[in-house]
């Protein structure tokens, strides 16, 4: 317990962090300086203001200075984050496994309230995500790789390594395929590149077919709850941008925690 207590602490901390990258980085702006500041009035948040979740209970969700309000994302983000590392590492245990679910559930967050806000999906999160996960397949091997059926005589770190990249590669090239496909019929784009490579650093961490799983369950979840969203808020479908890579994050979430071994 005293192990998931940690990572709770420490899920709120990287919580704060991405909290910053999700803002600063759509924007193209440096996640190390300048130090935390109000999004409306621009002065700096003094430490005492920037306590995960207790700044924000404690600020009634407003600026010291402007009294402007403060996003709701921000207490969400860290609470999320921590709830997810306090979880992992409670039914896990601290271990590397634990180590490489929280690295991927904290990009996933990043990418998750990214998109949402601002229909971006971060090379930052995205293709770093595929490094540290080609990095994590060496470190923490994948088990029963099906690419030991014909490379057996390979070593189990190398066979990792080569299941990382094939499941990285493969969804990604399909959904690019899909999206071309989509957009030649329909001549307007349906899937943005950022999902193709939101797809390949999933299959980098989770594998194969945790990847496709994750990318079914996301395109169930976007299909359901983004036509009935579609729906009673009137707005148009044919023009309305569908967060996908919202419900995808969801739903790699979700088989994460659920099929990761």
């Amino acid at each position: 317990m005293l192990e998931a207590l940690l990572a709770f602490a420490a899920g709120l901390l990287i919580g704060s962090f991405l909290n910053v990258c999700i803002y600063r980085m759509p924007r193209d702006l440096s996640v190390v300086s300048p130090r935390s500041f109000c999004p409306a009035c621009e002065h700096p948040v003094a430490w005492y203001d920037n306590i995960p979740i207790l700044s924000f209970v404690v600020l009634r969700g407003r600026c010291r200075h402007c009294a402007g309000p403060i996003s709701r994302r921000y207490p969400l983000v860290e609470a999320l984050t921590a709830a997810l590392f306090f979880g992992i590492v409670l039914m896990r245990g601290p271990s590397l496994l634990s180590l490489k679910l929280c690295v991927f559930c904290a990009l996933i967050v990043g990418l998750v309230f990214s998109d949402l806000e601002e229909r971006i999906l971060p090379d930052e999160f995205t293709l770093g995500g595929v490094a540290l996960g080609l990095l994590f397949a060496v470190t923490v091997p994948f088990q029963g790789t099906f690419l030991s059926l014909f490379l057996h005589h390979w070593g189990h770190r190398w066979l990792s390594l080569a299941e990382s990249v094939v499941s990285a590669a493969v969804p990604a090239l399909l959904m690019w395929g899909l999206g071309a496909l989509y957009q030649k019929l329909r001549h307007k784009e349906g899937l943005g590149l950022g999902d193709v490579k939101m797809v390949a650093m999933i299959g980098a961490f989770l594998g194969l077919q945790p990847a496709i799983l994750a990318v079914m369950v996301g395109s169930l979840l976007g299909s359901v709850i983004g036509l009935a969203y579609i729906y009673l808020s009137r707005k148009d479908a044919s023009t309305y941008e569908l967060p996908f890579g919202t419900f995808l994050g969801a739903g790699a979430i979700a088989v994460a925690l659920l099929s990761l071994r």
